[in-house]
């Protein structure tokens, strides 16, 4: 099959193959929207088995990123990067710098950011190149480390679970059950057990264990136990597809709400959760306060305002409930209809 006839490419804007060898440079930049601005998503460095698989990644991802834009408002389209090659071993700050070239010569339609396998330092080599920049250290301009501010979001998002199931977004005495307590993770902790919330945590990282346990009074899981807690919420907060045939039916959870990506194993799985009577409040939306961040440090927000925006993914998971239950559709399917409508009414705007 061709690459324009699968479903990946999905109305891709722009596609573009980069290649500089005398600096080991072999990397794809995918634009999928800038209906509603800039397409914005980070650059991802990772040493793919094959380029089909660094094709299929970026295309998936920069399309989800057009529908966080969306339906975070913010002002921005989705798109994608992706370096293949070892982080640990292949980056190079020449190697980085000419991606910032050929980033720049996309005319500010994308703009680029941390993902796995780059940090802020890395941006702010790849700013040698380009503006089209963001997620940076507060010394190079940006508003830091998003982490504390995507975990908010996850904490709004949880709340509007409760509602939908308790009639209450308070937290106070609620059990929660934290998968992956890493930066975002621990930040998340931090909210909730200052609400009144109590833990139950996991993480592949004993020492990240025992922090929580210590500042929060959590109590440890097993890895394979997290998802059996009697806990009212689980939060996926480390890898994706933990969502699926083998885990959803021994979930004692009434939320699931987290930080972590591609939670769903499989759209179906969205189904699964909807019939047990389980609130999943969407991936792309509850983890959505870093892109709100590197949104606000494109259009240069103060930070007041880029923490009043992410308050927002509260009301926005209450408005994907109430829309699931309109239409008899799972929160993800409603989710992705309410982006993919506003990326249509920007068309028919233009």
């Amino acid at each position: 099959m061709s690459i324009f006839e699968a479903q990946e490419f999905d109305d891709h804007e722009k596609v573009l193959f980069v290649n500089e060898p005398s600096v080991g440079l072999r990397g794809i930049i995918a634009i999928h929207s800038t209906t509603l601005g800039p397409a914005l998503g980070g650059c991802r460095m990772w040493p793919y088995e094959t380029e089909a698989a660094a094709i299929r990644d970026v295309l998936r991802l920069s399309r989800g990123m057009s529908h966080k834009a969306a339906i975070l408002d913010c002002g921005l389209g989705g798109g994608k990067s992706v370096i293949i090659g070892d982080a640990n071993s292949q980056k190079t700050p020449a190697l980085l710098q000419s991606m910032g070239r050929f980033i720049d010569s996309l005319n500010e339609q994308y703009i680029t950011g941390e993902d796995i396998g780059t940090s802020p330092d890395d941006m702010r080599e790849i700013r040698k190149s380009t503006r089209c920049v963001s997620c940076l250290h507060k010394k190079d301009g940006g508003l830091g480390d998003p982490a504390p501010l995507t975990a908010l979001g996850v904490y709004g998002a949880i709340r509007a679970g409760l509602v939908s199931v308790t009639g209450s977004a308070g937290l106070d005495g609620v059990t929660v059950a934290v998968q992956g307590v890493g930066n975002v993770g621990t930040n998340l902790c931090q909210l909730l057990h200052d609400a009144g919330a109590k833990l139950f945590v996991s993480d592949v990282d004993p020492a990240r264990v025992d922090n929580a346990v210590s500042v929060f009074g959590a109590t440890a899981v097993a890895a394979d136990d997290i998802y059996t807690a009697n806990a009212d919420v689980y939060s996926p907060c480390a890898m994706g597809a933990t969502l699926n045939d083998d885990t959803i039916p021994s979930l004692n959870a009434r939320v699931v709400a987290g930080a972590a990506n591609n939670q769903l194993d499989a759209p179906r799985h969205g189904e699964m959760l909807a019939e047990r009577g389980i609130a999943y409040m969407p991936d792309f939306v509850a983890n959505g306060g870093g892109l709100v961040s590197c949104a606000a440090e494109w259009y240069r927000d103060g930070e007041d305002e880029v923490r009043k925006n992410v308050e927002k993914i509260h009301e926005t998971c209450l408005t994907i409930i109430e829309r699931a239950e309109q239409t008899g559709t799972t929160t993800a399917e409603a989710a992705v209809r309410i982006a993919e409508e506003r990326i249509a009414r920007g068309r028919n705007d233009d």
